[in-house]
């Protein structure tokens, strides 16, 4: 067996819950090797997994809670609402890397590191806050080459650094990816308030470490897969080139929501299955109760 595939074989998963009785419990759900595909190109061999959007949505389905209101895919896909749903969208996408940069930084770089980091994402953060700056301006501008090593007290720095990297990297592109929709589409940007569902999932959040960043991972991973189901849910009633946009971002995104919770668990050292199982009621509480504010997360519209 050829080792990429070996290697695959033993990763390759996906974090899902299951109901059992009435406690969520997490559990690793361990891909077969016919998801994956042996591809030769010029520089050998590589291994390609593919799954459909039905494989992927299924663990995300089992992890959330509930699924999104019928109430709020109406009010999403009517074109009027469309404005609200890209600006609200772009924002995330940034709110997303700013996330996963600030784990990376409080726990596990050291100072000039930090500055590096603070430095890779300052012009969209500059774009967002300030209107300054434009597509041009961003342009190639989401990849990062310096090398960030871990503090030597981080036993998980390494591996919380290689996935939120990545995690950032993606994030910031599908940020100007989106801005690039809206200017194609005529919709100019605007400044939006930010939804209640996030900060309904981070007042929960413990005050004491490593239980802080254990939920913090946690809540990273139930976010992106609400956005993940938000994309599958809404791309059918979308013009072609947006459902073939939003699509496009289901498999990312459910890396994404894998890659939070395997740190949450390697973090842990523990079961966090009592854990996951809070933040799941804590987060479809906010989907599924009545929201005066219509958003990319937010909950039933009133």
């Amino acid at each position: 067996m050829p080792a990429q595939i070996a290697f695959y074989r033993q990763w390759g998963c996906i974090a899902s819950t299951v109901l059992q009785g009435q406690q969520l419990l997490a559990r690793v759900v361990v891909k077969s090797l016919a998801s994956l595909t042996v591809r030769k190109t010029g520089q050998g061999t590589k291994v390609v997994k593919y799954m459909n959007p039905a494989e992927l949505l299924a663990p995300i389905n089992a992890f959330l809670q509930t699924p999104t209101p019928d109430e709020w895919i109406r009010k999403a896909k009517d074109p009027v609402n469309l404005p609200i749903i890209l600006q609200d969208h772009l924002l995330c996408e940034l709110k997303a890397a700013q996330s996963a940069l600030f784990l990376i930084r409080k726990y596990a770089v050291d100072e000039q590191s930090k500055y590096e980091l603070s430095e890779w994402i300052k012009p969209y953060e500059a774009l967002a806050y300030q209107k300054s700056g434009d597509l041009d301006s961003l342009r190639g501008k989401s990849g990062f080459s310096k090398k960030i090593k871990a503090r030597s007290d981080c036993p998980y720095g390494q591996e919380l650094i290689n996935k939120m990297i990545q995690l950032i990297k993606e994030e910031l592109h599908h940020f100007y990816q989106v801005l690039e929709i809206m200017a194609d589409k005529g919709i100019p940007y605007e400044s939006i308030s930010a939804s209640r569902y996030a900060k309904g999932l981070f007042k929960q959040v413990k005050s004491y470490e490593p239980d802080a960043l254990v939920d913090k991972l946690i809540i990273g991973a139930f976010i992106e897969a609400r956005s993940c189901e938000r994309f599958a849910k809404l791309a059918p009633h979308l013009d072609p080139d947006l459902e073939k946009f939003y699509t496009s971002l289901l498999r990312s995104e459910a890396r994404h929501y894998q890659d939070y919770l395997k740190l949450a668990n390697q973090v842990a050292g523990q079961d966090i299955s009592e854990r996951v199982a809070f933040f799941a009621r804590v987060e479809a509480e906010l989907i599924s109760s009545p929201d005066r504010e219509f958003r990319f997360h937010s909950g039933r519209p009133q």
